[in-house]
């Protein structure tokens, strides 16, 4: 018995439990040989179990002509997707990548707009299939899903980055393709322009947006949009204006009997060359010239060329119309007028521009002008061109420069005109005037100053006379100045951005809470409908008093959403 409980002692059985001195026996003697436990971590617990956080958000953004998908905390999307005719073939087709596939070439269909097949959707929802883009999103998104990000469908936050400015059946027609397909428990909206503002490192901005169908021009003070204007001038107008230009090489180079049997009838239909070559053409050789350059380029009419070496050089583009394929030499310089017609409105005289359709450095100018004074010194140092059509070489710079000339030029005077320079010719003479006659003669003559005041002195107007200074202000100025760096204001800079998606996806990382959040409940039972109507609701929890049988709700805990800027 004494050695069975000795054996008992030193290895107990497994239905008794080890006693505190057995276990500090055991780490230190050598132990028995078994299989050691492994501390699998939880990214590589299974093959099926994911290496990203389940609550990791999600970030889309959806464009007239593309759309943009990746995680949260990431740099670039995983993905860019477009919409055009290639992209919508069913599955299985693969005609475009045999050796002999020609894809169609030639003028626009009749009836059609241009580009109209590339779009996903136009601000005019007249001749728009709501069903159809429903469809093409749903594909996108699948896409997406399945080649790129490598999800299941699992719940997850979205964060759908948006134009400031969309029709409310479209709108209502995306979040419902994207609740009853997937499985979003909450949507937020995000506006392109704001979240370009944070790409940049801002809170304060003039946000210039070249797209596709238009230009939008933000203004933005501590994250919010206080003026926004737009105009028609934009991608597409370049392209339209490329068209032409090759167009017209192409009727110089080719047979005017060809050319009539492609046309199909329509001699004077604007172009031959249709969208896909005019972006291939646009890609590699348009560019857009400084702002000296274009100044000696109007007063010196004979040159056609500007300054550059290279751009008196010949370029070859080859293009292809019907069967036939022609290679064109065009000068370097010819390349730029597209551009500077379409977004300068240098073909045409300012007074003859529509409103809507205003050139972009007059369109930020105005802008400008709108917003109030202390707003203006702070987004003039903070302009920041984005968009598909300031990639161009030399389109920043232009836009930057030309409302740098329009400031120098008019100052900040809304007012413009024959009269209204008249005017101003007139208030200066009287202000200096007015300056002259409150001077007394015996001050002026005088070098001598004294503590008494002058019986002889006019008495200066309270408009004339200089603002007392504030010992207060001063001191607050000053020590404002000790804990805060300098910032610049007043002098017209151009600050680059990393995009709105790249914003959007550090506002997600960040886990801000957004103003238009919509929950997936809510707007299936409701709709836009269940938006309430004022657009400034904080997410920051307010106190409030509560009565008797009030009961106490959770922080940031908000009973109805709002569409904000959408609104």
């Amino acid at each position: 018995m004494t050695a069975a409980a000795g054996y008992f002692d030193r290895k107990p059985t497994s239905s008794i439990r080890p006693g505190l001195s057995t276990i500090q026996q055991s780490s230190t003697l050598p132990g028995s040989p078994h299989t050691p436990q492994r501390t699998i971590s939880s990214a590589f617990s299974s093959p099926s179990a994911s290496y990203r956080a389940e609550d990791d958000a999600l970030v889309f953004e959806l464009g007239t002509r593309h759309f943009s998908a990746g995680f949260a905390g990431e740099s670039a999307p995983r993905c860019t997707l477009g919409f055009g005719p290639e992209d919508a073939r069913r599955v299985g087709d693969y005609r475009r990548w045999q050796t002999h596939y020609k894809r169609r070439t030639g003028g626009r269909k009749s009836g059609e707009e241009w580009g109209q097949d590339y779009e996903l959707w136009r601000m005019d929802l007249r001749g728009i299939d709501l069903g159809l883009v429903d469809d093409k999103i749903e594909r996108a998104v699948r896409e997406a899903y399945t080649k790129y990000l490598l999800l299941d469908q699992k719940p997850r936050r979205l964060m759908l980055v948006l134009p400031p400015v969309m029709p409310h059946p479209l709108l209502a027609s995306i979040l419902t393709t994207l609740f009853t397909n997937f499985q979003y428990s909450s949507i937020t909206l995000l506006s392109t322009s704001i979240l370009t503002a944070v790409a940049a490192g801002l809170r304060s901005a003039l946000v210039v947006d070249i797209g596709w169908a238009e230009t939008l021009v933000t203004g933005i003070f501590e994250y919010r949009e206080v003026h926004h204007t737009r105009s028609t001038r934009a991608v597409r107008t370049m392209s339209q204006e490329m068209g032409k230009l090759l167009s017209q090489e192409l009727r110089k180079v080719q047979d005017a009997s060809d050319v009539a049997e492609v046309q199909n009838g329509q001699e004077e239909e604007a172009n031959i060359v249709d969208l896909t070559q005019c972006e291939e053409v646009m890609g590699t050789m348009a560019w857009c010239r400084t702002y000296e350059q274009s100044r000696e380029r109007d007063t010196t009419k004979e040159q056609t060329a500007s300054a550059s070496p290279a751009s008196g050089s010949m370029m070859p583009a080859a293009l292809s119309v019907g069967a036939s394929q022609t290679i064109l030499q065009m000068p370097f310089s010819a390349f730029a007028n597209p551009v500077e017609s379409a977004l300068f409105a240098t073909n045409c005289a300012t007074q003859d521009v529509d409103d809507h359709e205003q050139p972009i450095h007059f369109l930020a100018y105005k802008a400008l002008l709108h917003l109030p004074s202390d707003v203006r010194g702070i987004c003039t140092s903070r302009i920041v061109v984005t968009g598909g059509g300031s990639h161009f070489p030399g389109v920043k710079e232009r836009i930057v420069d030309e409302v740098n000339a329009l400031v120098q030029a008019r100052g900040w005077d809304p007012v413009r005109g024959v009269a209204a320079d008249v005017r101003r010719e007139r208030l200066k003479k009287a202000s200096c005037n007015r300056q002259v006659s409150t001077k007394a003669p015996g001050v002026q003559k005088t070098t001598e100053y004294t503590d008494e005041p002058d019986s002889e002195a006019r008495p200066v107007s309270a408009a004339l006379a200089n603002q007392e200074k504030d010992p207060v202000q001063e001191k607050l100025y000053r020590d404002q100045a000790k804990t805060m760096k300098p910032q610049v204001s007043g002098v017209v800079r151009g600050i680059e951005s990393l995009g709105a998606w790249a914003g959007g996806s550090l506002v997600a990382a960040l886990r801000v809470k957004g103003i238009v959040e919509i929950d997936k409940e809510r707007f299936l039972q409701h709709g836009l409908a269940g938006a309430s109507k004022d657009p400034e609701v904080s997410v920051v929890p307010q106190r409030q008093s509560f009565g008797p049988g009030l009961q106490r709700g959770t922080a940031g805990d908000r009973s109805s959403w709002t569409l904000g800027a959408w609104a």
